[in-house]
């Protein structure tokens, strides 16, 4: 009994320093936020903008025939005109000409969240699928993208991606949807509309936190009753049911094609979905189970790398092997909100009395981590089954790609490194984005390279 009282109290202890250090983190990213836009209005209140609309408009006539690089951000993420001038990526997106950052629900599922990309960039109204949004219990139809950032997207206008986190895993889901034509009205989609995916740190085969935060390892789909997710699900669901307008235009989790305003379901509404009758929770199609182990193994059955797509993957990591423990790397290199979840995924067990999530399944494999995602997991799919990999000791090694295979390279940071706060990642912010950029620019072609602005058109050269 005292012993179970005391296992009680230290799990208890745990979710109070967690969800406290989650709150200030995100208290600090909203009111940075905040700070930089009442800073912003201000200062083009007092001193005018002299911006040469002449200089705008040739800056945009030279990058006319450039495929746009997409930055997918990951979970609890935002994109360009969320969080008012913040920039989810630390302002990555000004190293090229022609950068896209779409906002996408920062917890819907994965599916959903590749439905609302192939609508941001190509146009027209989200549908999510008339037989997925029945069974999830939401609205068919969502937000309306109208033009589309890039509505020539095609087959002879290509993409590249990079997507930070579950934003790769998103990535990929597109690009299977894309190949099987599953967008109604467009059926000229295949997967070579995709020319490359770059990942960060990113969600392939799930993560050992999911359980630490509070998914189940039985099934890696409901939650425990006494948890850091179960905190999160009743603030996003109490957000979403307020539905103050302003707030939402400054962020959003996403979710109003689950309709729990309550303009739309009243005080009912909010008691159904906080006792798990109805929204996303209920049904499971929010985020969290597709990153599970068992929830990214049944997603990737169903998901290719295709022979004419380039693919990189850079794997982070904050752990190193000592006497054959795993431990974190130091205290100073890792962010006070991961430090704790480092530690604690170092030394995870999957519960004996639980099936493993796979066949082959070591807890050793999966101890070296960045605070978010296991490093085993970002390199490349692996699972149910591998995908063609390569790894690199240096960006060096790219020079000569091939399409098909997924080259990764592992990086000495945690989790958020590269994004939100450009200062942390000190010089490797710009090493890292500048080689993704120009392995996009330089690197990757299909047919001809293309000629970057304010530069002279070359005679074609062998694809690298």
């Amino acid at each position: 009994m005292m012993k179970l009282w005391m296992v009680t109290s230290l799990e208890l202890a745990e979710l109070f320093v967690s969800a406290m250090v989650h709150f200030l983190y995100a208290f600090y990213i909203f009111s940075t936020a905040v700070a930089g836009d009442i800073s912003k209005n201000v200062n083009d209140y007092l001193f005018k903008s002299n911006v040469d609309v002449n200089d705008y408009d040739q800056s945009q006539s030279n990058v006319e025939g450039l495929p746009p690089i997409v930055l997918v951000h990951g979970i609890f993420g935002f994109g360009k005109g969320r969080l008012g001038g913040l920039s989810y990526f630390a302002g990555a997106e000004k190293k090229d000409e022609r950068v896209l950052v779409p906002d996408l629900g920062s917890l819907t599922s994965i599916y959903d969240r590749a439905r609302e990309l192939f609508y941001y960039l190509k146009g027209g109204r989200v549908d999510f699928g008339e037989e997925h949004s029945e069974a999830c219990g939401h609205s068919r139809f969502g937000r309306d993208y109208r033009k589309g950032q890039y509505p020539e997207w095609d087959e002879d206008h290509p993409i590249h991606f990079v997507g930070h986190s579950a934003g790769a895993q998103v990535i990929r889901v597109l690009q299977q949807m894309l190949a099987d034509k599953a967008f109604e009205g467009f059926d000229e989609t295949n997967e070579n509309w995709v020319l490359s995916v770059t990942s960060l740190s990113g969600a392939f085969n799930g993560t050992t936190r999911t359980y630490l935060d509070g998914m189940r390892t039985e099934d890696g789909i409901g939650m425990k009753p006494i948890s850091l997710l179960q905190l999160c699900r009743i603030g996003v669901i109490m957000y979403d049911w307020l539905d103050i307008s302003w707030l939402k235009t400054y962020y959003s989790f996403g979710f109003d094609h689950f309709n729990m305003s309550w303009k739309k379901t009243g005080l009912r509404g909010l008691v159904d979905c906080l006792v798990g009758n109805t929204g996303p929770f209920a049904t499971g199609d929010w985020i969290l189970p597709d990153l599970t182990i068992q929830g990214s193994t049944s997603l990737n059955s169903n998901l290719q790398t295709f022979p004419n797509t380039y693919y990189f993957s850079y794997a982070t990591k904050r752990t190193r092997r000592i006497m054959g423990m795993t431990i974190p790397s130091g205290v100073l290199g890792i962010h006070p909100m991961l430090f704790l979840r480092v530690f604690q995924m170092s030394q995870w067990r999957f519960p004996q009395d639980v099936s493993p999530p796979y066949k082959g399944y070591r807890d050793e494999e999966w101890q070296e981590n960045d605070g978010a995602m296991n490093t085993i997991s970002m390199t490349h799919p692996r699972l149910p089954v591998e995908h063609p990999s390569r790894f690199i000791r240096s960006d060096s090694e790219c020079q000569t790609l091939q399409p098909g295979i997924w080259y990764y390279k592992i990086v000495e940071a945690d989790h958020i490194t590269f994004i939100v706060n450009r200062e942390r990642a000190g010089v490797q912010f710009d090493l890292i984005y500048d080689s993704i950029f120009q392995r996009c620019r330089k690197h990757v072609f299909r047919k001809i390279p293309q000629t970057l602005p304010n530069q002279s058109p070359r005679a074609p050269r062998s694809p690298r």
